[in-house]
């Protein structure tokens, strides 16, 4: 078995999560190394989103690809006279996916990080450095090691078993890049969430919802993609594919020209992590999802350099053993007041999950008229608790009461989900 020299940080994984994190923790001088079953410059086959308002702020605005202002969502049925748009009133982005990776792979390359190719298959922990061992039998050392390898993590160890197991509810949606016989939605717009229905049977609006996210990508290119909020088991993809055929067709819009096929799957409500456990998570290994939107790629560039300096700290001390730094890091990734709030977003996931298609429209129409702050707030997740308790009343207030007796009906686990809350 050969070994690799110690170093302060060994990073599993190469997609976004384990890019932020590694450069963020180079930025900090730290001496760092990554392991990946691919190569870190291996193209990303996903689309990432982001609002222009928390983009802007992180002065990250060039790694667009795409920026709308004229953003909407549709939330009536789609018959005539309930085809109203509702405007948001605020840029959303579409990340040029290969710049983004450049962005952090430049990084990661002026603080000298050695990437590794293998696949992570143990690991041992000593007081003062862990041993990760691939299955090719190489061996890294570290004095932390920080799992990024996605929502199946490697090392991470979080309540119940695996990526889909009881409770867990995911995120599906089948997309697709292409040109049409007509605009599948307006030229230059962006459309968030379109849950008009009218291409459904009544018996199949009694079925779990779907909706439209989609934009033009400018050339007479669009992104449609249909997507199931969140439901346990996942809304198989056949079922999603065809939904969005039907809800082009009652549209009068045809494929013309394909240019690619996304299959997007992800849990959406995963319990957080053991953190008493020695090996770091972070992204989809650490539960970061966002349990109420989805979104995660804003929240990895917020968070990054705090988790780093938090890691930076613990790990200057000669006196400091590694169980402590991971402890300290742990809490820095996910502090008390994080807790309360990924409990709460779990809680409202737990209530929309049981909504039929006519009240999850009325929720989402009443979400939209909350002050603006409040909602984008909400939805990047940068409200300080007190604000969003604040903005979850201010719904309740204003939702129809078919609305807010769905929210007071206790029909899953919400009141351990509410225990969860007040314990942290």
């Amino acid at each position: 078995m050969s070994s690799s020299p110690r170093v302060d940080a060994l990073v599993i994984g190469a997609g976004p999560a384990a890019l932020a994190i590694a450069s963020a923790l180079g930025e900090r001088g730290l001496r760092v190394e990554a392991l990946a079953a691919q190569e870190p410059d291996a193209a990303w086959t996903n689309t990432y989103g982001i609002w222009g308002e928390e983009v802007d702020r992180l002065g990250i605005g060039h790694l667009l690809g795409h920026r709308w202002s004229n953003t909407v969502s549709y939330f009536g049925s789609g018959q005539p006279g309930h085809n109203q748009a509702t405007a948001h009133g605020r840029d959303y982005g579409l990340f040029n996916a290969n710049a983004l990776q450049q962005h952090w792979l430049d990084q990661t390359s002026r603080c000298g990080l050695g990437w590794q190719r293998g696949v992570a298959a143990a690991i041992e922990h000593g007081p003062d450095f862990s041993s990760v061992v691939t299955a090719a039998g190489q061996e890294h050392r570290a004095r932390l090691v920080l799992d990024a390898s996605g929502h199946e993590p490697i090392f991470v160890q979080r309540p119940g078993a695996g990526k889909f197991s009881a409770g867990v509810a995911s995120q599906a949606a089948y997309g697709i890049v292409a040109g049409f016989s007509a605009p599948p939605v307006e030229p230059g717009q962006f459309v968030l969430m379109d849950y008009r229905c009218d291409h459904l049977t009544a018996a199949e609006r009694s079925e779990p919802p779907s909706f439209l996210y989609a934009m033009d990508l400018g050339g007479g290119q669009f992104f449609v993609e249909e997507t199931s909020l969140a439901l346990a088991p996942a809304l198989p993809f056949g079922l999603l594919k065809q939904r969005l055929q039907r809800r082009l067709a009652q549209r009068g819009v045809a494929v013309q020209e394909l240019q690619h096929e996304e299959f997007c799957l992800f849990p959406m409500n995963p319990p957080l992590p053991d953190r008493h456990q020695r090996v770091l998570g972070f992204g989809g290994a650490a539960a970061m999802v966002h349990p109420a939107s989805g979104f995660m790629v804003g929240s990895l560039l917020r968070r990054a350099p705090g988790l780093a300096a938090a890691i930076a700290k613990g790990l200057d001390s000669g006196a400091s053993t590694s169980s402590a730094a991971s402890a300290a890091a742990w809490e820095a990734l996910w502090p008390l007041e994080l807790r309360r709030k990924h409990a709460l977003y779990r809680f409202g996931l737990e209530k929309l999950m049981r909504f039929p298609e006519a009240q999850l429209r009325q929720f989402f129409a009443s979400f939209f008229e909350l002050p603006g702050d409040q909602w984008y707030g909400f939805l990047a997740n940068t409200l300080p608790l007190p604000q969003l308790l604040e903005a979850m009343l201010g719904l309740f207030a204003r939702a129809p009461q078919g609305v807010r007796w769905g929210l007071m009906q206790p029909r899953g686990r919400e009141l351990t989900l509410l225990a969860r809350l007040l314990s942290g």
